[in-house]
């Protein structure tokens, strides 16, 4: 009865992960994990969770709903692992209260803009591999991160030579714009496409009149020699 009495009535929120230390100050929880060798974000992390830091490891993906019951947190530091996959649902849960999210110094070349759509926290995104295109203008859009967020971002390769290794900002500054740029290539192969759907019509109906017209050619030769035929009958 003690052993099914300590299971059952010590709130689930006080676990703390293996390698991990968990402290409290004034009431607020946070869990350190730094520096482990962590290769995934740790399953068991207490629900009422404040600060969250998971830096220094080799944690490479965050995947759908990883944060998702923690909804105390205020900070996340990711900083400084090998992460290179961000899945859409990834920060689901954390609208409200996240204030700080670091992603530096890992390898993200793009974030799907659903990702960050609805936080309004700081983001620190240095020291990345950015691919400047389409897809990460509309994030930053979308997203509407702060303005130091935008400044730390660097083109790491990009559609044309001329961007690489130059700020995000000066680039967009200096009038590019990504999205006009895939606009215009999908633009060229819709276009593609309907001359392609076009010239099959084109020969279909060419093919159709064609053979309608032998076979109008066959009728008519038939209709003419079938009185010679009945003559020699007769």
């Amino acid at each position: 009865q003690a052993f099914f009495c300590l299971l059952f009535c010590i709130p689930w929120g006080s676990s703390c992960p293996p390698s991990c230390q968990c402290t409290e100050q004034a009431g607020a929880k946070t869990v350190l994990c730094s520096s482990q060798h962590l290769e995934e974000i740790p399953k068991d992390i207490p629900r009422d969770v404040v600060f969250l830091k998971l830096d220094a490891n080799s944690i490479t993906r965050i995947p759908s709903n990883a944060f998702r019951h923690l909804s105390h947190l205020e900070e996340i530091d990711l900083s400084r692992n090998a992460i290179e996959k961000i899945d859409r649902a990834a920060f689901k849960g954390l609208a409200a209260g996240l204030r700080s999210l670091d992603l530096s110094s890992n390898r993200i070349r793009s974030i799907p803009k659903e990702a960050l759509l609805a936080l309004n926290a700081k983001l620190r995104l240095a020291n990345n591999p950015w691919h400047c295109e389409c897809a990460l203008q509309e994030m930053l859009r979308e997203a509407r991160p702060d303005l130091d967020s935008v400044q730390d971002i660097t083109c790491h390769t990009a559609p044309r030579e001329e961007y690489v290794g130059k700020p995000l900002l000066q680039v967009l500054d200096a009038g590019a714009n990504f999205c006009s740029v895939h606009q215009r290539s999908m633009d060229v192969a819709v276009f593609v496409t309907m001359f392609g759907w076009f010239a099959m019509l084109v020969v279909y109906v060419v093919c159709y009149v064609r053979h309608n017209r032998e076979d109008s050619c066959r009728h008519r030769d038939y209709r003419r020699a079938l009185p010679s035929a009945q003559a020699r009958a007769e």
